[in-house]
């Protein structure tokens, strides 16, 4: 099985970094193939609902880093979008991320595809419902079954490396798939 992990927090050696290895370090023990992103390191420009996705072959015309990724998602079998909380809602690169999968909508290319949200904040899992329901609702609507869901508390760079508990979770998200 192929996961593709895309990172999209600032940090890395961050929370989310830690959580997103120790899922990818529990895939690999399962045998599984794994490739991680730095949102943060490639040239995400904004959709900008030019609709040219909508006809012809189906893909976006924006020339940037996107054009490298959307073959890793079509190869992938499950996504790991992993973002800090900012504001109740994914970082900035993950959002344009989440905005470039338009072309997707259009298509039966990610129907039956799992994901993994992975998603730490300072205040909780309760904070992060708005951002849990965007990501429910786009996946649902391209075809993505959420087969995880961590939402771990931790704000301090590199916090999460003191909660055993979650840190076992992850890993073991990452076995299961």
């Amino acid at each position: 099985m192929k996961i593709l992990a895309l990172m999209g927090s600032p940090r890395k050696g961050g929370n989310t970094d830690i959580l997103i290895d120790k899922v990818i370090n529990g895939a690999q023990a399962a045998g599984h193939q794994t490739e991680k992103l730095y949102l943060y390191d490639l040239n995400l420009m904004p959709c900008i609902d030019c609709r040219n996705c909508s006809s012809g072959d189906r893909v976006c015309s924006r020339d940037d880093d996107m054009q490298d990724i959307y073959p890793k998602i079509d190869a992938a079998d499950v996504i790991l979008f992993g973002t800090p909380l900012y504001w109740y809602g994914p970082t900035g690169p993950m959002k344009l991320l989440m905005d470039r999968l338009l072309p997707y909508s259009e298509t039966d290319k990610l129907k039956g595809k799992r994901a993994v949200l992975i998603i730490p904040s300072a205040e909780g899992a309760d904070a992060c419902e708005p951002v849990v329901t965007m990501f429910r609702l786009s996946l649902d609507y391209l075809g993505v079954d959420i087969a995880d869901v961590l939402l771990p508390t931790a704000y301090g760079k590199g916090e999460i490396s003191g909660n055993a508990g979650e840190l076992e979770r992850a890993y073991g998200i990452g076995a299961a798939l």
